[in-house]
């Protein structure tokens, strides 16, 4: 359960609450709120028939769904306005498509939601990048070496609390997010502090600032943080800082519920058990298990507006956005953000945050530097005997490529 709010002692002002008060007033700003596009741009909305002049998006769409998937639902904003489009089915079994306002399970494209809450308490003052993580939550017991900036960067160390993978193919398990022991589970409730004390109980993966490997405890550890700051919770930090001021009204924090509100596709997930392979429809699952690192609900036209809002500043102050989108690392990754570079022909630089829950959705969430092009998506996993590992990466590639290099 995500802990209650605390009354705050007077109102709150944060820069996206400073920047919003200075643009309110002009049709900018209304604009940006509201997710629109600019006057002049074409839009296409609703059928992806109605995208006239973008059959190769269309394609790429499909492409996705020929390669073993349920269904998309995919959104792209450029020089031509915005596109939306969708493939596949709504529902196995059924004939209607996915719709393309639809909510979803967006997994990890929620770390750059929580690391914007983190930088804009940095830029309020309230916290710095280089602070100890152990001086605001002394009764973890963390190691105390470990620093606001690793736990953005993920170079802390500790143990994922979803299990470790490593390079030589040797698994040490987590809680349970995989197979049927997840499928068993993926009602279960788990308390933020709950999850982090599990990876606190396991050894860390090396000491803190001496490597990089992604893991969800500290994204986990970063709501435990805002909170303590804040003194209000993390549902009400995201609330107030991003989905309000930004009318993010298809974004929801879930906590413990397990229904996707509103239009939605559903999700499946196909594992094996005693030998044999089963599909369950896994729409209804509890993303208590990822809080502040996995657990949003959301939308395609949501993710636009949101990743366009942190690219043109209206979220964080220019040096803070600087350093958020500064690779680190072997993963190319800043705060909450992977820096990927597709190439000259591609326009070069790219910020993305994909995501997935334990099973059945994925997310996609793409942007250029100066958010002018974008790209969010989800896909809903079916029951082809795929491997969902291998064979998106491919049509990943030609719907990226679709995208950003034409």
């Amino acid at each position: 359960m995500i802990t209650s709010a605390i009354a705050a002692s007077g109102p709150r002002k944060t820069f996206q609450d400073k920047f919003f008060q200075r643009a309110g007033s002009t049709a900018l700003a209304v604009a940006l709120l509201a997710g629109m596009t600019a006057p002049g741009m074409a839009v296409a909305t609703g059928e992806p028939e109605a995208a006239v002049g973008r059959p190769d998006l269309q394609e790429a769409a499909q492409a996705i769904v020929d390669a073993g998937f349920a269904g998309v639902q995919l959104r792209v904003h450029g020089q031509r306005g915005d596109w939306v489009g969708r493939a596949g089915v709504r529902k196995l079994g059924e004939s209607a498509k996915p719709p393309t306002d639809g909510r979803f399970w967006a997994g990890s494209v929620t770390k750059t939601f929580t690391a914007t809450v983190v930088l804009q308490l940095v830029a309020e003052g309230k916290i710095g990048l280089d602070a100890l993580v152990a001086s605001y939550l002394p009764h973890l017991g963390l190691d105390r070496r470990i620093t606001v900036r690793m736990l953005l960067q993920h170079t802390s160390g500790l143990f994922n609390y979803t299990g470790e993978y490593y390079d030589d193919g040797t698994v040490t398990p987590g809680i349970p997010a995989a197979g049927k022991a997840w499928v068993d589970n993926r009602f279960r409730s788990y308390r933020p502090e709950e999850l982090v004390r599990y990876a606190l109980s396991k050894p860390p993966r090396f000491a803190p600032g001496t490597d990089q490997n992604y893991s969800n405890t500290n994204y986990t550890l970063a709501l435990l943080l805002i909170e303590k700051i804040t003194r209000h919770s993390y549902v009400d930090e995201v609330q107030h800082r991003i989905l309000r001021p930004l009318g993010l009204r298809g974004t929801v924090v879930p906590g413990n519920r397990t229904q996707l509100p509103g239009p939605h596709a559903h999700g499946y997930y196909r594992y094996q058990a005693a030998g044999e392979w089963q599909t369950v429809d896994v729409t209804r699952q509890n993303l208590s298990l990822l809080a502040g690192a996995g657990d949003l609900i959301s939308t395609t036209q949501d993710l636009r507006t949101f990743i366009t809002a942190l690219m043109t500043g209206k979220l964080l102050p220019a040096p803070l956005l600087a350093q958020m989108r500064d690779p680190h690392g072997k993963l190319g990754y800043g705060f909450g953000l992977f820096v990927q570079d597709l190439g000259p022909q591609c326009g070069g630089t790219v910020y993305q945050h994909n995501g997935s829950p334990p099973g059945g959705y994925g997310a996609l969430m793409y942007s250029s530097p100066d958010g002018s092009r974008t790209l969010t998506a989800s896909v809903t996993i079916g029951d082809a005997a795929i491997d969902p590992a291998v064979e998106f990466p491919k049509a990943l590639s030609k719907l990226l490529q679709t995208v950003f290099c034409t």
